[in-house]
């Protein structure tokens, strides 16, 4: 019969610490604000304002620098370029989480991994077997697979108070895991035709960065003036340029009580939450309901990415917890089946990877592409309806007292 481990006993210790990610200082609020971006993209696409819009969206620019010439649409820019500067914090925060966070002991990682692993598993087998008699759609099987950190986390804070703090600490960690996960799929499955010059120009950007660290380079410029030119490389490479991003954000010099990681992080925060994922959610969630929305209820797609964030993805958490924690002996002290049944639960929010990845999986002009942001929508809402009452019912918020 599986247990829970008591204070002290040998096995996997609970990570104590309160998460240090800046998306989770942001709260609630940016969560907010991402979730009315992403209402104000479907009200767009369903308006008399459609066409104009559309057509921003699809406005050419660029920029030149001696012989060397960018022009990408404004999506383009927002999807590539932007969103490199989230995956950069994605990054320093992957790093920081493991060399100091709740992921700086190495029997501490052993459960979040094992959850996180099961989580992006299950999705993607649930997602696949929907979708098994449509082998062009297969290619949609990554999209329910990322839990979102800062929107998840957001939303724990505003709509579950009743959780501990611990609860954050997990989430947190498999959150972050997810991402890594989530990063190595983009660069292993969702690439184009490879340059071999491109490639191995990245490659000698990241040793450059590499002898920066050997020789004791604390500043971030050096770091940062090199991460342009690798996601300049790597855009061209057929790799997705977001990757460059987060092998930035890793390389960044990074201690305990501070260093470049931590002053781009704090740089970055406020621009991230505030400006960069609500303007990527308001330009990527706007689905044309118009005269589809039946066909796109229909999709299997819709279905497939929908159930492998409501189901799969909680029930994959749950599963990879179960093995560990039979492997371990027992859930870590303070953590309980009653908590991790609403955690599992919020790891089925994953909003803007999992949108970001749609993007990758699908083209845009694809009737998938559609079902599959309608089925992200869809899975986020319900999983995070099933979470809520999950805590609310498990974990009620105090009520404070009159006069206190």
């Amino acid at each position: 019969m599986m247990r829970q481990r008591a204070p002290g006993q040998a096995g996997s210790p609970a990570p104590q610490a309160e998460p240090t990610l800046e998306m989770v200082e942001q709260g609630g609020g940016a969560g907010m604000l991402l979730a009315a971006a992403a209402l104000l993209g479907m009200l767009l696409s369903n308006s008399p304002w459609r066409a104009g819009w559309e057509a921003l969206l699809h406005v050419e620019w660029g920029v030149s620098l001696g012989p060397l010439h960018l022009a990408e649409s404004n999506l383009n820019w927002i999807n590539d370029a932007l969103m490199a500067l989230f995956f950069l914090q994605v990054g320093i925060e992957i790093k920081r989480e493991w060399l100091f966070g709740a992921l700086s002991d190495m029997r501490a990682r052993i459960m979040p991994l094992a959850a996180a692993l099961g989580g992006m598993a299950l999705p993607a087998l649930v997602y696949a077997g929907i979708n098994l008699t449509h082998p062009r759609l297969l290619s949609g099987w990554a999209v329910p697979a990322a839990t979102d950190i800062a929107f998840a986390l957001g939303l724990m804070t505003l709509f579950a108070r009743g959780l501990p703090a611990r609860a954050r600490v997990f989430l947190t960690a498999v959150a972050v895991l997810d991402d890594l996960g989530a990063v190595l799929i983009i660069a292993a499955f969702y690439t184009a035709q490879l340059s071999g010059a491109m490639l191995g120009a990245a490659v000698a950007v990241l040793l450059l960065m590499a002898l920066l660290r050997a020789f004791g380079v604390a500043r971030a410029w050096p770091f940062l003036l090199l991460g342009v030119v690798l996601w300049w490389c790597v855009l061209h490479s057929g790799v997705h340029a977001t990757v460059a991003g987060v092998l930035t954000g890793v390389l960044l010099p990074q201690h305990r009580d501070g260093g470049a990681g931590e002053r781009v992080e704090h740089a970055l925060a406020p621009f991230v939450s505030w400006g960069i994922l609500p303007l990527f959610a308001l330009a990527n969630a706007g689905i044309a309901l118009q005269g589809s929305l039946g066909e796109l209820l229909r999709s299997p797609v819709t279905w497939g990415v929908a159930l492998g964030l409501l189901l799969g993805k909680p029930l994959g958490v749950l599963s990879g917890v179960f093995v560990a924690a039979r492997a371990s002996g027992g859930l870590p002290a303070g953590y309980t089946w009653r908590l991790m049944l609403p955690l599992a639960a919020f790891c089925g929010i994953g909003f803007t990877m999992s949108l970001f990845i749609a993007g990758l999986a699908f083209a845009h002009a694809d009737a998938a592409f559609d079902a599959a942001r309608l089925g992200v929508l869809l899975g986020t809402l319900l999983a995070l309806g099933v979470a809520t009452l999950l805590a609310a019912r498990l974990y009620p918020p105090r009520r404070r007292r009159r006069g206190a």
